[in-house]
């Protein structure tokens, strides 16, 4: 009897499984090594992006505080420790190991309320029954609520300088109620952290959006605003205790107390977010926040996706204006409620997602993968649906013809350093992506 050659797909599916099996999270040392060599060996807070590892390896690669002396290694345990570390030491290179949770808002949201605030006076005051719909909310409570958010966003903004590198140690490091702020600075690494989002604790009622009004809320769980060289690794962004389904809801709105997960925005450029999980999330990861923000981001915001897991997201994974975005080798866990889409095709944009694979539900159909916000070509290719290929173009083209979409984002991705077969995703990333699974 002759033996069968496995399909090259085939003998791909069967070595991603050999390497999910062979995986084990990596505990990190607390002391701190010498090696300072490119790839940093097994030390997690030495280690640099791989060359060809997306657009973040580009023009010179990142390498974070690979190279920090051992007075510039700093080990946190609380939030404050951990914002004294930042500012420690201007742009040198460092190197800030994460142990156990920083919570940003421990003291809780009345610590930050400015003299005079008073919610159930809020509500009474903007009621729409009283306010109406057709004006800005002002006056005393409403200023009362802006100096509030004013002294929270004081305590929960994280500054990151450039040349740094923030790391988990082991399994369960992480922030809450933190927003990282990495702005106007180059060449920085963060992994291996659970970043649960931050809950904005005064919420701006406006009732002028839409025909009901409704709830805005501040604070990203990241922000990575006009930096280059960054790469965002083996992190876990989430909702955690208080998802959009256990907050209340005030004049028959949700009162909305999350933003993003993670913003890439006002020229920011060169970043790599590989091997995440986004969970459990409305407005998820935005890349370009403004139609006219095109004398800053119009030849920036070139971002690679690839290994992520977007699971139970309602929208925005991500949404894209301007840039040139490869979004590659991700894995989509589509809700059944609330989804509105994955790939939002905005102004200038040029996205390329190919080899992605999508498990859907019952009930919700292919086409409504993509989105048109404004006319913009985009590249599809080689995705999967619930373990077959599915010409996500041609399905949303035909389901919505009146927001047909054009193929061809006009530029092929060459910085990949790894690719895999789409039906292997959903093992590998299950087993593989997100905060303390570093292999």
């Amino acid at each position: 009897m002759r033996t069968r050659t496995p399909s090259a797909a085939r003998r791909r599916i069967t070595g991603t499984a050999a390497a999910v099996a062979g995986c084990t999270a990596l505990t990190l040392s607390l002391s701190a090594p010498a090696s300072g060599a490119p790839g940093g060996g097994r030390d997690l807070a030495r280690q640099t992006l791989p060359a060809s590892d997306g657009w973040a390896s580009a023009e010179g690669g990142t390498t974070g505080g690979a190279g920090a002396g051992a007075d510039h290694v700093h080990t946190v345990t609380t939030w404050e420790e951990f914002r004294a570390a930042l500012a420690a030491g201007g742009d040198a290179p460092k190197i800030i190991r994460v142990v156990g949770t920083l919570d940003a808002t421990r003291d809780g949201c009345a610590a930050f309320e400015a003299p005079g605030y008073d919610f159930d006076r809020y509500l009474a005051d903007y009621d729409p029954a009283v306010w109406g719909h057709d004006r800005e909310v002002s006056g005393p409570q409403e200023d009362a609520r802006a100096a509030s958010a004013k002294n929270q966003a004081a305590a929960i903004k994280a500054f990151v300088p450039a040349n740094t590198t923030i790391v988990g140690v082991g399994r369960d490091a992480g922030i809450t109620g933190g927003s990282l702020q990495i702005k106007g600075v180059d060449n920085v690494i963060i992994r291996n952290l659970t970043l649960e989002s931050p809950l904005d604790c005064f919420p701006q009622w406006d009732p002028t959006d839409g025909a009901r009004g409704a709830w805005n809320s501040e604070y990203d769980a990241m922000v990575v605003y006009g930096s280059t060289h960054v790469w965002i690794d083996h992190n876990t962004f989430t909702d955690g205790r208080h998802p959009d389904s256990s907050l209340p809801r005030y004049y028959g709105e949700l009162y909305q107390q999350h933003d993003g997960e993670l913003d890439i925005v006002r020229g920011a450029d060169l970043v790599t977010a590989s091997w995440n999980v986004f969970a459990d999330h409305d407005k998820t990861l935005m890349i370009g926040n403004s139609d006219g923000a095109g004398a800053t981001d119009r030849g920036r915001l070139r971002v690679t996706l690839h290994h992520n897991v977007f699971k139970d997201v309602v929208e925005r994974a991500p949404r894209v204006r301007f840039g040139k975005v490869d979004a590659y080798n991700n894995h989509y866990v589509v809700p059944a409620e609330r989804y509105g889409y994955s790939w939002g095709i905005g102004f200038e944009s040029q996205l390329v997602a190919e080899k992605n694979s999508f498990s859907l539900p019952a009930g919700v159909e292919a086409g409504r993968i993509l989105k048109k916000w404004k006319d913009a070509p985009v590249t599809v290719a080689g995705n999967h649906v619930n373990g077959r290929p599915v010409d996500l173009l041609a399905v949303h083209n035909a389901q919505f013809p009146e927001e047909a979409l054009r193929s061809g984002a006009g530029w092929t991705p060459t910085l990949r350093a790894r690719v895999d077969h789409p039906r292997a995703l959903p093992g590998l990333l299950t087993a593989r992506a997100g905060a303390g699974r570093v292999c």
